[in-house]
């Protein structure tokens, strides 16, 4: 049985999703350029990308920020319409049907956050197999996407049992047959805030990195906030002999410093790293006087640019009551510069930018996540050299 839906099998897709939405067709298929920052108004399902605006300019001012081919979504953000049940509802359900909506709308890569499903999507609930990847790369083909990395096992034991190890290489097999370049882990390399835990971490990280180089995979470490805290390492120890004083270097900084930069690769969210700006500003040094250091993401990423193939594109509006300082949205309609971001990181061609958006899925609006993912798509394209 083909495992792709055909033309007119989209087509008819296209119209009981229109239908379920309560627009016309006309409206349905026409498209939108960027929506403005800060209106927040969700599109409609099913339409082509828009075009026009990606090709203004290819060089110097008014080029696009981010290629193309640079355009990707991690399938979290959508995670409620992969694993919903398609006997149930109109929209799309699944990993194939959720694949082609996403082509429609301009993406050319995803990152997967697991491989599982709704038991009634095609290939059934779970396709963490070898079987299983080979369908998914059938279907990624089909919709001209490619698969840039994974938010999967990483062993949390160390050393290394047996049964993590066969488990990890199963994982880069996978990785392998979808066509990765990159693997990673959605979490820290550890929650810890000493330096010695950071060394174990370190240790731990260049001897996976080294396994995954010799099948042809990039090992990634995905960040939060926390990691950006600052490390503690010297002044008094506490009752557990523990440092309770800073240098002043952040967590992920001292991790950078101390892994092989050909082993272990990282993903900035680059929400949380502006959460971490808003947080994490001063720091008691070992003498005990308190100092100001405001963290600039931006900047680690041009001190370490070939170390960050991948980042998360999250979006947000400013809050000073949450603790965090922001406000998660979807991409493009909050505050945090991205122009100016990716302006600073260069290398244009090298990194793949991933919309995110964790509380996109709806338990009242079954469309949301998807409405926006379109949205972080079009602000995406939209991104300009200045």
């Amino acid at each position: 049985m083909n495992d792709f839906h055909g033309t007119a099998d989209a087509t008819d897709s296209d119209d009981r999703l229109r239908r379920s939405l309560g627009i016309g067709r006309r409206r349905f298929l026409s498209t939108c350029t960027a929506v403005a920052a800060g209106a927040i108004a969700a599109p409609v399902l099913g339409a082509s990308p828009v075009h026009a605006a990606a090709q203004a300019g290819t060089t110097g001012r008014g080029q696009a920020l981010v290629p193309a081919d640079k355009r990707g979504i991690i399938l979290y953000t959508v995670r409620d319409a992969t694993g919903r049940d398609p006997l149930s509802t109109p929209l799309p359900s699944g990993f194939r049907a959720v694949f082609e909506q996403l082509a429609r709308f301009g993406y050319r890569q995803v990152e997967f956050a697991g491989y599982g499903q709704h038991p009634n999507a095609p290939g059934g609930a779970n396709l963490e197999s070898v079987e299983g990847a080979r369908l998914l790369r059938r279907w990624l083909d089909g919709c001209g996407l490619r698969a840039q990395g994974n938010h999967g096992f990483i062993p949390s034991s160390w050393p290394l049992t047996t049964a993590d190890l066969d488990t990890f290489k199963k994982h880069l097999e996978i990785a392998n047959i979808l066509g990765m370049d990159h693997m990673g882990t959605g979490g820290d390399p550890t929650g810890s805030a000493y330096r010695s835990d950071w060394d174990v971490a370190a240790d731990k990280w260049n001897a996976l990195g080294e396994i995954a180089r010799r099948a042809g995979i990039k090992l990634y470490t995905h960040n939060h906030d926390a990691a950006y805290g600052f490390l503690l390492d010297g002044g008094p120890l506490d009752a557990q002999g523990r440092p309770t004083r800073s240098s002043g270097i952040r967590k992920l900084e001292y991790f950078l410093s101390v892994t092989d930069p050909q082993l272990v690769w990282l993903e900035m969210d680059i929400f949380w790293a502006h959460v971490a700006q808003y947080k994490f500003r001063t720091y008691t040094a070992h003498d005990g006087s308190v100092r100001q250091n405001i963290f600039d993401p931006a900047g680690l990423v041009a001190r370490h640019d070939k170390r960050y193939p991948l980042f998360h594109a999250k979006d947000g509006v400013i809050n000073t009551t949450n603790g965090q300082g922001y406000d998660m949205v979807p991409f493009g309609t909050g505050v945090i510069d991205y122009t100016t971001f990716f302006s600073r990181v260069g290398h244009r061609n090298y990194h793949n930018p991933m919309v995110e958006q964790d509380n996109a899925p709806s338990a009242t609006d079954p469309a949301q996540s998807l409405n926006h993912a379109r949205i972080g798509y079009q602000n995406l394209a939209a991104l300009r050299r200045r």
